[in-house]
């Protein structure tokens, strides 16, 4: 060891190997060191074969540094440090002369360095983030390769600059090390250290000890793509770095601890070795590695290589012989540079998706010795044994490491189950301790002691055991924290004493010892090296046949266990690799194996099972010898139905393809997803706005499969969605309908870019971006796993989730999937409340949509597994899965899907085989490929038109399929069927090719006459007898006709267990069945797929087992079982069922068949398998009996016993390989053969298809949780998500699909490739996109058809958003109107003009059609026939609904609050990201004498309204609100402030006047009622509010109308008085107000063209225009303040030209009005009223005196709005909160009755009441309309029967002459003391008038009687006194009648 050789060597090899020699015997306590030569030799060997096997390098790397001393497996030798000088500096990073050694520090210094000497850095244990400078003789460091570096040591102190230390203690002990073990270079010699651009010295490459690791600066040189972890940012190296930072502290190891990865953990194939995924020794690329070693000089490495070197003296019983004992150190790499990758040949499985949990460095230290692994090891297993990292440090791995894969996905799963989850957090992570170590491992074994010997453990199922361990152990704990705070660490015991390590190997032991040695278990006492090695040991003895999984523990120290799990059991060990392998790796592998020829020795190997040669020569054989025959029967057999088409004979009438229907089901999703969008728009987010777009367009995303492209197009078409949305004309062509549909493939952007485009150009088109299929594709952009292979992947991230799309206002994208799973992480982009799920069909045991069809998806398939009355549509094949499993054994090195491809095409060749005659092929087949290749063959024999059954062949890998299709092909043709059935290769990437004849047959069924048709999609294949089968990984949403009788999935790849993987695959088989027919009768009836035991009697169980027919009886080792036939060999027909049920079908014929239903089933179908099994009763002596009783049965085949013709066939032509039922046997019942045979695709689509599937995922599919709940459902979600927690609660059968999508969403995080991945933020909802949803149903179920409906009721709801319901309604009572020649005005005048205006009559006639129900006003003497009342006037028209149009809202239209536009945002003060626009409350009182009290209005005035108002200046008190003036002009300032009284319509009134007012500024109040203050201000924040006093609240109409003008004539005073000061005069201020209905939509003008010859002549045309200009017009008229009111016409469609032809009219106006309130000062409204108060209070003007002109040129539209105004009061009973309807009559009753009181206001109830029966009061006035109601000074309606003639009592008022006048009745309300005796005086009335007189309160009535001296000329009684049906406390009105004397 000493330097006394130094620099005298030459660096040869020989020389090297012999100081290797010397100091491995040095160190070596034994005696006989390893000969030098054979260790020169050896390596050279080793060297070359770590090329060929890509396993082996050097390794002769020494331990890791002290802190990891403790976790090495072999304690350390103990070693004392020389005590230092004294005196002499003893601090970590100074020389003991006290200098700075620390890079840090002196990195800038120069330092001079002899030559032949290197800077090296030198890591201290005590400073582990510091390197030490040293300068060391370069002779003894290594080179490139790791070797040629002398012993001994040279180097020289940099700080002090001493020289000549010649040993490496000395030096460490001067440079204050401090070790505690033995000091060694290679150990603490760590980098090379280089300077760098600015001069400054740095940390360079790592010294390079022994091949342990090269270069850093070579890792450039190594590209590899990391599939295992999927990390795609890395093209070359880093896709081995942990994508995850790592946990700072790793439980089982210490802090310090490189944490690297075995070699064996992680190498990946690479690009340069991408075809070789498993085998590497037999690697095709072998050359390149031996023809390219300078390109190999350095490979990268990742973990540690092995060197076979002699071991240090510590390891006892090394021997030359014994290779397998050599030794690996701890690898000590650069913390900076990424891991390496070796390239050797690529021959190592990668982990699988599964085991993408954990950080990409695995963080298991390789430690203390190596284990070897032994040659030939996977020849000898037939397996290559899978070891799972558990506990602890795991040892390297050496020797033959490509026979065993490691992986840590197990040590990952104890990790995860160690870390308690958020959701536990808060019971207190301190005193809940996670689950042990020592428990997670028992529990672990015993997970593994109850699997059966065929079933594979799942990482989930260990997760959950884990998780309800915890649970229970801590439950009370749980309890506890739920129930208390807790407090600071209460120590709470557990319940269940912890397992200690020492208990842990026997406790082990005791669970495995009643598993039949199926659970190994190996102690170690001194580390898991000795284990594995044992382990190793009885693997190549044999010994472990019959173990499944050996499980290694090493507790024997007092610290954490170390432990690993090695799966040993060849299925288990095969399923679980091949799991480990990307679908990309999968298919790689498997090509490989095909291109390699590989498969040919399976080949071969079958045709040594044949005793009659290979199959191959058979088929020859047979074709020779039966071409002519053949073929001119099967040509018979084959067009016979066309001839008989041809006659006329029976012709299959079950043929229909499904065109285009809405189902019911389809409808709810559709308006489900509608309500879903409204539901986003009405949101105040203000994301959608829906009310600006005016038509829609959309683009359908689905996946790059040509027949899903074709399918969705040929729903796309037939819908007729495209000529109903507008955008395509009748014509449509093909090319037009591809415009919508986008395959996502290399073209897709190109397609993306225009609908992008269209989106910016047209932004009031509302576009529907649809991502079909949408879980396909969520590679992330970022991520794309394969860049150089797919293009396609990453599009939809690309495409969907670009910036465009997200930002776009007016794209919203609907996600559709059947397995939405994916799209439900935590880092969703869909919001919850966004995702619409298929409703179930039944709640509660309730149909709730009636459908004539059922559906069957996948829990309708297991249902039928667990129902013992039918038979399982899910089965599984047990002498398939037999046989496989035998040639997985016998075949180690194949894939077992290549294995199980082959062996399913042998027995699909040998089942045509045998149906078409070699009945030896039959043991060569199994029963249920026999029975899907009998049913095939046969089923287009029995229908007359040939309709056949589609057998889905499910291939995932394409090359297989490839293959399968070849080989089935050419079966086919040797055995002449080519005509019988279509062989079918379904290639996602291309179209569908059939041959020629079944084209032609195809046309024909489906009478199409195009002679270049060809079918494109699955669905078009209906009724054709065929082999699908269908390739690629993943089904892209093709969907299947109902043809389909079954699903074969016996390839699907099983080791991929992903829930959305399976589903999708059963997905392929769901089916709508015809739910009239009972499902499960009509199973049971079809013998051929019955089970035999429900048709046999089971009296004779030796025969079934005993015959042929029954292959897997033979076969299965394990015995069958009967209880539930879930083995479909056992429930498919065998031979003995068969024969029994003819026999005894043959034998009952003459007599009464006991079981029609039995006989009947027994169709045709069977008639080749009942044919081949009666051949052998017949050999067996059972021919008397056949033969005997077939005449009867001829016989009676016209009789009405339903025999099918089976019977005759089987003894019909023995000789002829197919006996069928059109066969020349019995010529004379052919037609009646054709008609009692049932056509099997009729059969077909009443049935849902039969599915075989591996038994692997079969018993995945099948077995339950404790809920009911399927293993599957509980199984990862998707490959690019993983688990959050292992910490998660079970899943439950319960859980809907909302609960499940919340599940998802709190428990699944996505991978980094997941597109979702970067969809973080700290804000949880901002991650969610608004204008994204999410549809989700069963595979099959009619997505489609529900989102192109939801497309039709989208476009149909905006144009009815663009639309309103306005009131369409003549005018009435136009007869009654004065037909005079005068007209006042030209048709063409603008204005009135006010003296001609003065001269016109008022018509007191009402005209407006919303009064129809009202009393007439008489205005002179009329003649009316009281017919023509009556006769308009039915009783029920009260009720009908009024008359609308619906009407397309313009430019101008007033909205309500469900509008937004970017131009409203501002004027309705909605901005998302401020608050609600600020408002302030203003109290405004002033005194009104009528009421006799101070009035206190609030307003509520928004600060961006101020400007309108005064307030004063210290107190900001209101004062007034500002007036223009009359001479103001301005073309944007409507000059009247409009007061719009509301209730209960805060959402629907039409408060929005942006737009009718044209953008012009203009003051606008919302009169509300106090209760209802809070809910318009939140819906209309930038509104001006006028709130009525609380004592209104139960107010009409008449009540506002009456605030509304006192207020503005308060305010009118105010503002003189204001502006007076200012030197305005008062009649200068302008005094008009609007008053507006919150009704009116919009308004229209009429032009009136005058240019004809004469004056008289004018054309008139109506157009829509802005409120604006209406009012501007109005208010720019002449002597506009001389008129009172102002108002127009109400829009109808019916308007003539007389009605315009006078432009102006004196008369009635309503709904909008203008009203000056300085001429109205002494005119009020009545503040009682409900209703007619505009009727009243016009009339009141009139009498005044005052001017009403209304605008006949003008017109207003009222919007038809449910809800509010005057519906919103409702009369109900006082003491019961029932609604009851109360009639009109129970409205008033006599004073102090006990009258049931009435919770409503007097005034409204007798409104009503006198609405309806007036006629009690005044009896002779009913139709009596020349002798009116005299009612003085109010209008009150009494009905539409009653006329009323109103005066008014005030001096000086307009009233009509009513010198003629003889009224039938009198009515005084509340009169006044204008109303006098004298006044009552002048009016006549007939005999027998009545009076009626209506008081507050009786004593004012009594007065009124009095004072008008009432009783002179009427007569009262007592009993006439009547009062409203109201409580003291309301204040009821009461009335007096009396007669006319």
């Amino acid at each position: 060891m000493g330097n006394s050789y130094a620099g005298q060597l030459k660096t040869t090899r020989f020389e090297e190997v012999l100081h290797n020699s010397i100091e491995a015997s040095l160190r070596s306590n034994n005696l006989v060191p390893r000969p030098i030569f054979s260790q020169l030799y050896l390596e050279a060997e080793q060297q070359l074969s770590s090329l060929e096997a890509g396993s082996r390098a050097d390794n002769e790397e020494e331990e890791e540094e002290e802190e990891e001393e403790g976790s090495e497996s072999s304690s350390p030798v103990s070693y004392q440090m020389k005590p230092p000088p004294e005196g002499c500096c003893t601090t970590d990073g100074f020389c003991q002369a006290g200098k700075d050694l620390r890079l840090i520090s002196i990195s800038n210094e120069h330092i001079e360095v002899p030559s032949g000497f290197l800077l090296v850095g030198a890591k201290s244990p005590n400073l582990p983030d510091h390197l030490l400078v040293c300068a060391v003789d370069k002779r003894f460091l290594p080179d490139d390769n790791g070797r040629n570096a002398l012993l001994g040591f040279s180097g020289n102190c940099v700080g002090c600059g001493k020289k000549g230390f010649c040993y490496f203690t000395e030096f460490s002990n001067h440079i204050n090390l401090k070790l505690t073990t033995q000091p060694k270079k290679q150990k603490h010699l760590k980098y090379y250290l280089v300077r760098n651009a600015q001069g400054a010295l740095t940390k360079g490459s790592v010294i390079c000890w022994k091949g342990a690791e090269f270069r850093g600066r070579q890792s450039s040189s190594s590209t590899c793509s990391s599939t295992l972890f999927q990390l795609p940012e890395s093209s070359g190296l880093s896709g081995s770095t942990s994508s995850e930072p790592l946990p700072a502290a790793n439980p089982s190891a210490p802090s310090g601890t490189q944490q690297t990865a075995a070699a064996i953990d992680h190498i990946p194939s690479t690009a340069a070795f991408s075809s070789a995924v498993y085998n590497g020794k037999e690697s095709p690329k072998q050359h390149l590695v031996k023809n390219n070693l300078s390109a190999l000089t350095r490979p990268s490495v990742l973990g540690t290589l092995t060197n076979s070197g002699p071991p240090k003296k510590r390891h006892k019983g090394w021997s030359p012989e014994s290779p397998s004992s050599t030794e690996t150190w701890n690898l000590q790499l650069n913390p900076q540079a990424p891991n390496r990758i070796k390239n050797d040949g690529g021959s190592l499985s990668s982990l699988p998706h599964s085991a993408l949990v954990g950080p990409a460095s695995s963080p298991m230290v390789g430690s203390g010795e190596p284990v070897s692994v032994p040659d030939n090891l996977l020849k000898i297993c037939k397996a290559k044994p899978v070891i799972f990292k558990g506990h602890g440090n795991f040892p390297y791995l050496c020797g033959n490491i490509n026979d065993v894969i490691v992986s840590s996905l197990l040590y990952t799963c104890y990790r995860n189950s160690q870390s308690l989850s958020r959701a536990y957090e808060q019971y207190g992570a301190s005193t809940i301790q996670p689950i042990s170590e020592e428990m997670q491992l028992l529990l672990t074994v015993y997970y593994l002691v109850q699997l059966a010997s065929d079933q594979v453990p799942l990482i989930e199922d260990l997760e959950q055991i884990f998780m309800r361990s915890w649970r229970e152990s801590h439950l009370s704990e749980i309890r506890q924290y739920q129930q208390a705070i807790p407090q600071t660490f209460p120590q709470v015991p557990s319940q269940i004493a912890p397992v200690t390590s020492a208990q842990l190997p026997w406790l082990a032991g005791l669970a495995a010892s009643s598993c039949n040695d199926s659970v190994h278990i190996i102690e170690c006492s001194y580390s898991l090296a000795e284990g594995l090695s044992e382990m190793f040991k009885l693997l190549i003895e044999g010994k472990l046949i019959k173990t499944n999984y050996v499980v290694i523990i090493c507790a024997s120290r007092n610290r954490a266990i170390d432990s690993c799990i090695v799966i040993t059991g060849k299925y288990q060990a095969r399923v679980l690799s091949e799991s480990m392998l990307t679908p990309l790796d999968y298919q790689k592998e498997v090509n490989y194996q095909l291109v390699t020829g590989k498969v040919e020795t399976l080949g071969s190997f079958f045709s040594t099972l044949c005793p009659e040669g290979d199959i191959d020569l058979l088929l020859e054989k047979f074709y020779q010898e039966n071409q002519g025959h053949i073929s001119s029967s099967l040509s018979a057999s084959v067009n016979k139905p066309t001839a008989l088409n041809g006659t006329g004979a029976a012709v299959c009438t079950s043929y229909e393809i499904e065109r285009h229907q809405i189902r019911p089901f389809q409808l709810a999703v559709a308006q489900k997803l509608l309500s879903h969008i409204c539901s986003i728009a009405d949101s105040s987010t203000q994301n959608l706005d829906l009310g600006s777009f005016e038509k829609i367009d959309f683009l359908i995303c689905v996946p790059p499969s040509e027949v899903t492209y074709q399918q969705t197009l040929f729903h796309l078409w037939h819908s007729g969605i495209l000529l109903e949305l507008g955008l395509e004309k009748e014509h449509l062509t093909k090319q037009r309908v591809e415009q919508y549909v986008m395959k996502l493939d290399a073209e897709a952007q190109i397609k993306f870019k225009v609908f992008l485009q269209n989106s910016m150009q047209n932004p009031h088109t509302l576009f529907v971006l649809i991502h079909d299929h949408a879980h396909w594709d969520l590679m992330s952009a970022m991520h794309s796993l394969y860049p150089q292979t797919e293009l396609s992947t990453g599009l939809v991230d690309r495409l969907l989730n670009c910036r465009e799309v997200k930002e776009a206002p007016n794209i919203v994208t609907l996600h559709v999937t059947s397995f939405p799973y994916a799209l439900q992480t935590q880092h969703t982009h869909i919001s919850p409340y966004n995702e619409i799920h298929w409703p179930s069909s039944y709640s509660n045991g309730v149909d709730l949509y009636h459908e004539n069809k059922k559906y069957f998806g996948l829990s309708e398939f297991i249902e039928s597994t667990l129902s013992g009355h039918s038979i399982p549509l899910l089965r599984y094949d047990s002498s398939f899965e037999a046989m496989v499993m035998a040639l997985g054994k016998r075949f180690p090195r194949l894939h077992s899907a290549v294995i199980r491809t082959f062996v399913l095409i042998q027995h699909y060749s040998a089942a045509m085989m045998a149906v078409c005659g070699l009945s030896q092929m039959k043991n060569y087949t199994s029963v249920e490929t026999l029975e899907i290749t009998q049913n095939l063959i046969n089923s287009s024999r029995q229908c007359p038109s040939g309709h056949g059954l589609m057998v889905v062949l499910r291939i995932p890998c394409t090359p297989l399929a490839a293959v399968a299709y070849e080989r089935l092909y050419n079966v086919r043709e040797r055995l002449a069927l080519e005509d019988n059935f279509e062989i079918i290769l379904g290639n996602p990437n291309s179209g569908i090719t059939i041959g020629k004849h079944f084209v032609e047959q195809l046309k024909v069924w489906q009478k199409i006459e195009d002679v270049d048709w060809r079918p494109q999609t699955y669905l078009e294949l209906e009724g054709l007898p065929c082999i699908l089968i269908f390739s690629g990984m993943d089904p892209q949403g093709e969907s299947l006709p109902r043809s389909l009788r079954y699903c074969d999935l016996r390839l699907i790849n099983s080791s991929a267990l992903v829930r959305t993987t399976l589903e999708q695959e059963l997905g392929l088989a769901a089916y709508f069945v015809s739910s009239e027919i009972h499902t499960e009768k009509a199973v049971v009836n079809d013998v051929l797929e019955s089970d035999p035991e429900k048709l046999s009697s089971t009296d004779n169980e030796d025969e079934e087992i005993a015959t042929e027919g029954s292959t897997s009886e033979k076969r299965s080792p394990m015995k069958r079982e009967r209880s539930r036939s879930h083995d479909s060999a056992s429930s498919s027909l065998s031979s003995k069922a068969s024969s029994k049920t003819l026999r005894s079908s043959l034998l009952t014929a003459g007599d009464t068949v006991k079981s029609p239903h039995q006989v009947l089933s027994n169709s045709a179908e069977e008639t080749t398998n009942n044919y081949e099994r009666q051949k052998q009763k017949v050999d067996k002596g059972a021919q008397t009996t056949i033969s005997k009783h077939l005449p009867p049965v001829t016989e009676q085949l016209d009789t009405k016993q339903n025999i099918k013709s089976a019977q005759i066939s089987i003894t019909s032509s023995s000789s002829s390989p197919f006996s069928s039922s059109s066969s020349s046997s019995a010529p004379t019942h052919n037609s009646f053969i054709l008609q009692t045979s049932q056509c099997s695709m009729t059969k077909a689509s009443k049935q849902p298809p039969i599915v075989f599937l591996p038994k692997l995922v079969y018993d995945i599919i099948t077995s339950t949780d404790s809920s009911g709940l399927p293993k599957s459902s509980s199984l990862l979600p998707y490959h690019s998500v993983m688990w959050a927690s292992s910490f998660r609660p079970l899943m439950s059968k319960m859980m809907t699909c909302t609960e499940q999508s919340l599940y998802y969403r709190q428990w699944t995080v996505p991978k980094p490739i997941h597109m979702d991945y970067n969809n973080r933020n700290e804000g949880r909802m901002d991650t969610f996109h608004p204008r994204r949803l999410l549809l989700s149903g069963p595979p099959q179920i009619g997505k489609t058809g529900a989102y192109l409906q939801f497309l039709s009721i989208l476009s149909r709801m905006l144009i009815r958003l663009t639309e309103v319901d306005v009131y369409d309604e003549e005018e009435i009572n136009i007869n009654i109107k004065e037909e005079s020649d005068q007209y006042y005005h030209q048709p063409g005048d603008m204005w009135p003009d006010l003296e001609t205006f003065k001269k016109m009559p008022f018509d007191y006639t009402i005209h407006d059609p919303k009064y129809e129900d009202a009393s007439l006003i008489c205005s002179k003497l009329q003649t009316i026939n009281s017919e023509d009342r009556s006769m308009n006037r039915r009783q029920e028209d009260m009720y009908t609904r009024r008359q609308t149009t619906r009407m397309r809202l313009s430019k101008y239209a007033a909205y309500n609050t469900y509008h937004h536009c970017e131009q409203c945002h501002q004027y309705m003060g909605f901005n998302p990201r401020y608050q609600l626009y600020e408002s302030t409350l203003h109290a405004f009182a002033f005194s009104y004498s009528m009421l006799g009290e101070e009035i206190q209005l609030h307003f509520i005035i928004p600060k961006s309204k101020e400007h309108h108002f005064v307030f004063s200046q210290p107190g900001r008190q209101l004062e007034s609100m500002r007036l223009p003036l009359v001479t103001d002009k301005s073309e944007d300032y409507i000059k009247s402030p409009t007061f719009t009284p509301t209730t209960g319509r805060h959402e629907h009134g039409l408060f929005n006047l942006y737009h009718a007012m044209d953008g012009a500024s203009h003051l606008h109040v919302l009169v509300v009622k106090e209760y209802e203050m809070a809910i318009y201000k939140k819906y209309w924040p930038n509104h001006i509010m006028l709130v009525l006093p609380s004592i209104f609240n139960s107010a009409g109409v008449g009540a506002a109308h009456f605030l509304i003008k006192e207020l503005s004539y308060h305010n009118l005073e105010l503002e003189r008085n204001r502006q007076e000061e200012l030197g305005i005069k008062p009649q200068d201020i302008w005094p008009f107000i609007v008053i507006s209905d919150d009704s009116c939509v919009m308004w229209n003008a009429v032009e009136v063209d005058c240019s004809g010859d004469r004056k008289s002549d004018y054309t008139w045309t109506e157009r829509n225009v802005s409120l604006k200009q209406i009012l501007q017009h109005i208010e720019a008229t002449p002597n506009v303040t001389h008129y009172a009111l102002i108002g127009m016409r109400k829009w109808s469609s019916k308007t003539n030209s007389a009605e315009i032809k006078e432009p102006f009219s004196c008369c009635h106006v309503h709904d909008f009005i203008m009203l000056n309130v300085d001429l109205t000062q002494n005119v009020q409204y009545n503040q009682n009223r409900f209703t007619c108060d505009d009727v009243d209070f016009n009339l009141r003007v009139h009498s005044a005196g005052l001017l009403i002109c209304r605008f006949n040129h003008f017109s207003v539209m009222k919007k038809q709005i449910a809800v509010g105004g005057q519906r919103s009061f409702h009369i109900k009973s006082k003491v019961s909160d029932t609604p009851v309807s109360i009639s009109p009559a129970q409205y008033i009753c006599a004073p102090d009755s006990k009258h049931t009181f009435l919770a409503a206001p007097a005034q409204l109830l007798l409104e009503k009441y006198l609405q309806y029966h007036s006629h009690r009061f005044f009896p002779l006035s009913l139709k009596n309309y020349s002798h009116p109601v005299l009612s003085v000074d109010c209008y009150l309606n009494l009905g539409p029967q009653i006329a009323v003639c109103y005066v008014s009592s005030r001096p000086h008022s307009l009233n009509i002459s009513s010198s003629g006048l003889t009224f039938s009745g009198l009515l005084l309300y509340l009169c006044d003391s204008f109303v006098v005796a004298s006044f009552l005086k002048k009016f006549h009335f007939l005999k027998g008038a009545t009076l009626c007189v209506i008081c507050q309160d009786r004593n004012s009535l009594r007065q009124t009687v009095v004072r008008l001296e009432l009783e002179d000329e009427w007569q009262f009684r007592l009993r006439d006194e009547f009062q409203t049906a109201n409580a003291k406390e309301d204040r009821p009105l009461f009335f007096l009648t009396g007669r006319h004397i």
